[in-house]
């Protein structure tokens, strides 16, 4: 994906449209163009080229857009590190990386990155003034807007999603300049976007590959993107009728908050086009109550990973069929496979693999780990197991590595998850395995109430009879005020298991 062509383009077919609308501040096509062309020649000016690395620890702010836009615009690659790391996780990701210029907030101690970082030659500092660092303002403010004038390949890196680890064991996903048109692809083949659409990223970071998605869906399509800095319930909805929002994508845990809000039905929701969940199994009943706010709206359920620069599939627009991820048959093969990777005929179940030009090139400086998930030709073991029925539709089942074998018999935690969901007191869940002299493992679930809720443990054990295989139902319950959860939404899982 050629960015600068694309930044000029939309600059000059539509300059003085609003790009990017945050706070109380409206950036044009033609601003955004310019700013970020002034960082790509700063970079190239100081000596980057491009198999260098730009690290960038900034919140979802505007800067952090031109960041990642003057990175591509002259071919080297970023490194978006998520604003709630350590410091000592920066260190570490930095070091792995091997990233010459970090772009940063100076929320962390920045001159002790720098000692701790021998590849690191600069650092620019947004928001804040300092004699040791270059700062953002001047950097912008001393530097040409003209195209940088730097060739590059499709081949060439582009970008490395950490995806879990820290100072222990990185997991830098690889992704190419050719990844970067995979996202828009896809959305735009089932959403269907145009330069009416106004795109809302209200709590999906930058350093995730799901909020690289909103800057390239704007770059691509002219569309408006509202931005927040983080997530809050309240403030989304009052931006879905301020701003007249067409599209958003965020995670399940998000939906239950805007769920948990008193008055949430009050809010004109009726621009909405699509509202999409991504990021974990998803309750089909929470979706089903979303779209009650806003029947006009189709409520999709979407599947991708970080490895095969995601998304890549949607569930059909029925919504009797929203618990599904959709056919799978968009831009990639997909085959359902046994343990031992025979592949297994339709109807079926089993770990889903898939084949495609959406695939990472591997994990940075992980050849063991990245032969563990990609086969020699070109398969990704996606460690997702899946159901597919008759239809061809696909649905997630679980995650391999939540599976919990009970005395001999396997129970996903997303199936126990779905059926708790449904009992009407419960606002939240989380079921983990847990050790058992006896059976070897059991399930426990982590529940929270729904406000001025109560309910015995032995009232949701009788209701689950009804739903559930007997070895499926929790042994143990903990009935928590709230749960851990990741920058993404998604639940930590591993925290539970820690504290439990």
């Amino acid at each position: 994906m050629n960015i600068k062509e694309l930044l000029t383009k939309q600059a000059k077919s539509c300059p003085q449209k609003a790009a990017i609308l945050f706070k109380d501040k409206v950036i044009t096509f033609s601003e955004t163009k310019d700013l970020s062309f002034k960082l790509a020649n700063y970079l190239l000016k100081i000596g980057l080229g491009c198999s260098d690395k730009v690290a960038i620890f900034l919140p979802n702010t505007p800067q952090t857009i031109f960041t990642f836009l003057g990175v591509f615009s002259m071919g080297s690659a970023v490194v978006p590190l998520d604003f709630m790391l350590t410091e000592n996780e920066i260190i570490n990701f930095i070091n792995h990386s091997q990233t010459k210029v970090l772009i940063a907030n100076p929320k962390i101690d920045l001159i002790n990155v720098r000692n701790k970082c021998n590849s690191l030659e600069e650092v620019i500092v947004v928001g804040g003034e300092t004699e040791e660092f270059s700062s953002w303002d001047t950097v912008i403010e001393e530097s040409s807007s003209n195209q940088p004038s730097v060739e590059y390949k499709e081949d060439n890196l582009a970008a490395i999603f950490y995806t879990s680890g820290s100072t222990g064991h990185p997991k830098g996903v690889c992704l190419e300049y050719k990844h970067l048109n995979n996202p828009s692809k896809a959305i735009n083949h089932f959403l269907g976007v145009s330069d009416k659409d106004v795109f809302l990223c209200g709590g999906v970071p930058f350093s995730h590959v799901g909020g690289l998605g909103y800057i390239l869906m704007m770059i691509n399509f002219s569309s408006t993107l509202v931005l927040m800095e983080r997530f809050q319930p309240l403030e989304f909805l009052k931006n879905i009728e301020r701003h007249k929002i067409t599209i958003f994508c965020i995670v399940p845990a998000m939906y239950i908050a805007i769920l948990s809000l008193k008055g949430y039905g009050e809010f004109d929701l009726s621009s909405l086009r699509y509202a999409v969940v991504f990021g974990a199994p998803s309750s089909p009943i929470l979706l089903k109550r979303f779209h009650k706010l806003c029947p006009q709206a189709v409520v999709l359920n979407g599947w991708g990973m970080t490895e095969t620069s995601a998304p890549n599939t949607f569930s059909p627009s029925d919504e009797s069929k929203i618990s599904s991820i959709g056919y799978l048959d968009f831009n990639i093969e997909a085959k359902i496979v046994d343990q031992a990777g025979n592949k297994l005929d339709s109807p079926s179940q089993g770990e889903l693999w898939i084949k495609g030009e959406a695939i990472m090139r591997e994990y940075y400086k992980e050849p063991s780990l990245t032969k563990e998930v990609l086969t020699e030709d070109g398969w990704l073991k996606t460690g997702d197991i899946v159901r597919v029925d008759s239809d061809r539709l696909h649905y997630i089942v679980g995650r391999k590595k939540d599976m919990i074998k009970v005395a001999g018999e396997i129970v996903f935690s997303a199936e126990v998850e779905e059926k708790i969901h449904k009992y009407s007191k419960v606002a939240e869940v989380a079921v983990i395995g847990v050790a058992d002299k006896l059976r070897g493992e059991v399930p426990k679930a982590f529940i929270v109430l729904k406000e001025e809720e109560t309910f015995s443990e032995q009232e949701l054990k009788d209701f689950l009879k009804e739903h559930l295989a007997h070895f499926k139902i929790p042994h143990h319950f903990e009935f928590v005020g709230d749960l851990p959860k990741n920058r993404t939404g998604k639940i930590d899982k591993q925290k539970l298991k820690i504290g439990d």
